[in-house]
């Protein structure tokens, strides 16, 4: 047998050598995969091996203090799609667009993007399209449960409550500072797929089920916060303003009753105005203009906004001239209408006609600038700023909603004789209205300044109290001689001064008016006020403190006494009578306004007309809620005060009520050529339906036409063209 030559022996040399080195390069490579990149590659296996399902947690629901249920999580469904599992993708994006009311195109990119391994194709589905698509039997589709933020009194208490993101995070009020509490944990559904998508019957399944949110129990009570709405949505239009506050504080806790504020929206569309202007003019800004428009929309203003408080802030003078000494109810004053300031000549209101002598009393009744200017000389900047941070004007009060201001102040440096004497009636500062409030509510409650809070309680799903939020005396800021001092020179306000309209009979009330100039690019602006009123009741034994505030009236007056007094009147009376404090008549005041009680029949069940006839009968009043405007054939579902309670004549009683499913309802249109848009929306608003706005000017055309008969709430498309 031959041997090998050599040249033959060296390329079997050079074979093996190359075998060698690619199958010792193949184990270097193997190994780096298996021991260095091992977790890497066991990750990217699990995750195209799992498909992993999100549940989300059911969001806490809000309550107010008895119970009401003011924001709840409905029960909703969610589509899912797996592209790698979708084996007809432009057919499921047509299917699924047409149900869904979806853009196709955009359904189909996501389909066929299989670098995602779940896609969510629509939100808050209801029932009967979700069971439709179930029905199609699409490979790679299906449907989870899920849960919406759902606000069943619409704008009801909305910058209270404020309102979540799509995807159900906390985006304003309550919803936003409580949203750790309120979210809850996520769930997850786990389980095993092979490369296409199909579930490996040796794999392993797993289910972690969603811990709920916890509830969320306010202060606010719903009686008293309906009160609050109704007679600020009626000060708006009355007085033709720009906004229209009143907020409501228990005087002894610190606890808000009630934070009422119009024009508001609806927490459950929170982008689209209530305001059909103001929603004509988001549809032509740029999503910058957009964002603006919303966020101006949702603030806060009681919270979020500074205003000057004018004469109402005339109660704190007063209470720190009364602490420290400088005056007493025994002081007397004489004022010319002015006073002479380093040279700067401050007015009285009345300076033509000047009050002359007066005692302190009569000077806040008056609300005399040159007394006040003479009170807060007396005291000096030092002293009577100590008051004025005393009362909570130099820091945030710490409620409980978020982003609360700091007051706009002079550094005491900077306070020279003409600072002083403007504060000392009002102006050149400027306040948050919460602080206002709760610096009144101190006066009144023995000088002792609460925290004021808007959350009483965290309670968890079986109704036990996880935390309790307690009230807070922050500090003693005057005496309780003085309060007693201060609540009878309030009391003679509403008696004999400013105050009047807010009166009640058989009720001790007190309270101070203001009118204050609004500051227009560093200027006062002639013909724009910020009107308010802040009082208390009942003088002999304080409970309720309120503040109302109307910004911009353009109505018959524009004084505090006139427009936002009756305000004031308006939901002490009703709130009065709702915690059944009963009047005390003097011997006049029985003769012309004693009232006879009657027992509240039983309305439940009825139609809102029967219901009506039979309070009206009684001697009853009567509100709804939802207003179903022109409908009075919904139903009575429940009632405020409850059959069988006595009240007096004339008291409200709340219906709470629902559309009657059993009794067609409908409207016809009106005609609306040749109105404005503001006209249009009025008429069309008033029997219930809604507006949409093309153009401007004059309604030159409109879909349906008039007289065509329509459901409750159908839009009216109007177009507009200048003439």
């Amino acid at each position: 047998m031959s041997q090998p030559s050599i040249s033959s022996k060296r390329r079997l040399v050079g074979i093996f050598a190359v075998v060698s080195f690619v199958i010792f390069g193949l184990i270097i490579r193997l190994g780096w995969i298996q021991i260095v990149n091992g977790e890497k590659y066991k990750e990217l296996a699990n995750s195209q091996q799992t498909r992993d399902t999100p549940i989300p947690a059911t969001r806490g629901t809000i309550y107010d203090r008895n119970g009401k249920e003011l924001a709840i999580s409905a029960s909703t469904n969610t589509i899912w799609a797996s592209p790698r599992e979708v084996q007809k993708p432009e057919e499921a994006a047509k299917i699924l667009a047409e149900m869904l009311d979806l853009e196709e195109e955009k359904l189909l990119e996501q389909l066929l993007d299989k670098t995602y391994g779940l896609v969510r194709v629509s939100r808050w589905v209801d029932d009967e399209i979700a069971d439709a698509v179930r029905g199609q039997r699409l490979s790679g589709v299906w449907i989870a449960e899920d849960n919406k933020r759902y606000y069943p009194y619409g704008n009801f208490a909305s910058y209270i409550l404020g309102h979540t993101t799509n995807d159900n995070n906390g985006m304003a009020g309550i919803e936003l500072e409580y949203d750790k509490y309120l979210t809850g944990l996520p769930g997850r559904w786990i389980k095993s797929t092979d490369g296409a998508g199909r579930q490996l019957s040796f794999g392993v399944e797993r289910y972690y089920p969603p811990e709920n949110g916890l509830n969320v129990v306010l202060t606010i009570d719903e009686v008293i916060q309906h009160f609050a709405e109704k007679a600020v949505e009626n000060a708006l239009e009355i007085n033709k303003a720009k906004r229209v506050s009143a907020t409501v504080m228990d005087i002894k806790t610190g606890e808000i009753l009630a934070m009422a504020i119009k024009p508001d929206y609806d927490p459950n569309e929170p982008r689209i105005p209530l305001d059909h202007i103001l929603k004509a003019e988001l549809e032509n800004m740029s999503n910058e203009e957009q964002l603006d428009a919303w966020y101006a929309m949702w603030r806060n203003p009681v919270i979020n906004d500074t205003y000057e408080p004018g004469s109402t802030f005339k109660v704190i003078t007063t209470s720190a001239a009364l602490e420290e000494g400088v005056a007493t109810l025994d002081s007397t004053f004489y004022s010319s209408g002015t006073i002479n300031v380093a040279g700067t000549i401050i007015r009285s209101w009345r300076w033509y006609n000047p009050f002359g002598h007066q005692t302190l009393a009569e000077a806040v009744q008056n609300s005399d600038n040159p007394v006040f200017v003479e009170l807060g000389q007396r005291m000096g900047p030092e002293t009577f700023y100590r008051y004025i941070n005393g009362f909570g004007f130099a820091d945030v009060t710490g409620v409980d909603l978020p982003g609360e201001r700091k007051s706009i102040m002079y550094s005491l440096g900077n306070v020279g004789p003409v600072e002083l004497a403007t504060i000392s009636f009002g102006q050149s500062i400027s306040v948050t209205p919460i602080q206002l409030l709760t610096a009144t509510a101190a006066i009144a409650n023995d000088g002792k300044l609460m925290k004021p809070r808007i959350v009483k309680e965290l309670v968890d799903l079986e109704g036990n109290i996880v935390h309790q939020f307690e009230e807070t005396m922050v500090r003693q800021v005057i005496s309780e001689k003085t309060s007693k001092e201060m609540l009878e020179i309030m009391e003679s306000v509403v008696a004999a001064g400013g105050g009047g309209p807010a009166y009640i009979p058989g009720h001790r009330v007190g309270g101070k008016t203001g009118t204050a100039q609004k500051a227009v690019d560093g200027r006062y602006a002639q013909g724009l006020y910020v009107s308010s009123f802040v009082g208390v009741v009942p003088i002999d034994d304080p409970q309720l403190a309120i503040l109302v505030i109307v910004d911009e009236p353009n109505g018959f007056s524009h004084f505090g006494s006139t427009t936002a007094g009756p305000v004031a009147k308006e939901i002490f009376e009703e709130s009065l009578r709702y915690l059944d404090i009963k009047p005390k008549y003097t011997e006049s005041e029985a003769e012309m306004y004693a009232q006879t009680e009657v027992i509240v029949p039983e309305v439940r069940d009825m139609t809102v007309k029967d219901a009506a006839q039979i309070l009206i009968d009684n001697k009853l009043q009567y509100n709804t809620e939802p207003e179903y405007i022109q409908d009075d054939q919904a139903m009575v579902i429940d009632m405020f005060p409850k059959p069988g309670a006595r009240v007096t004549d004339k008291s409200i009683v709340l219906l709470y009520t629902q559309p009657n499913e059993h009794i067609p309802s409908t409207v016809l249109v009106p005609d609306l050529r040749g109105k404005t848009i503001r006209e249009a929306n009025t008429i069309l608003r008033t029997v219930g339906l809604n507006l949409k706005v093309t153009g401007s000017g004059k309604a030159d055309n409109q879909s349906p036409e008039p007289g065509t008969e329509v459901d409750p709430g159908t839009i009216v498309n109007v177009v507009f063209k200048p003439g």
